[in-house]
């Protein structure tokens, strides 16, 4: 299995500030959709690399 230098843990994306809305409901572009879709990938990345973390560990 790869260590951990090679599988680093993944990390979450950052929150964008209240102001990076322009408020105009930008539908696909707007800066808390394109975040909630980032959110998603992070914690799913995160799920698989704590499994294989789990696996390297047996």
């Amino acid at each position: 299995m790869k260590s951990t230098e090679d599988d680093p843990m993944p990390q979450p994306p950052r929150e964008p500030d209240v102001f990076d809305c322009c408020g105009n409901e930008c539908g696909e572009a707007c800066v808390w959709t394109i975040y909630q879709a980032l959110k998603e990938k992070y914690q799913a990345d995160l799920e698989a690399w704590q499994i294989r973390q789990l696996l390297k560990d047996d």
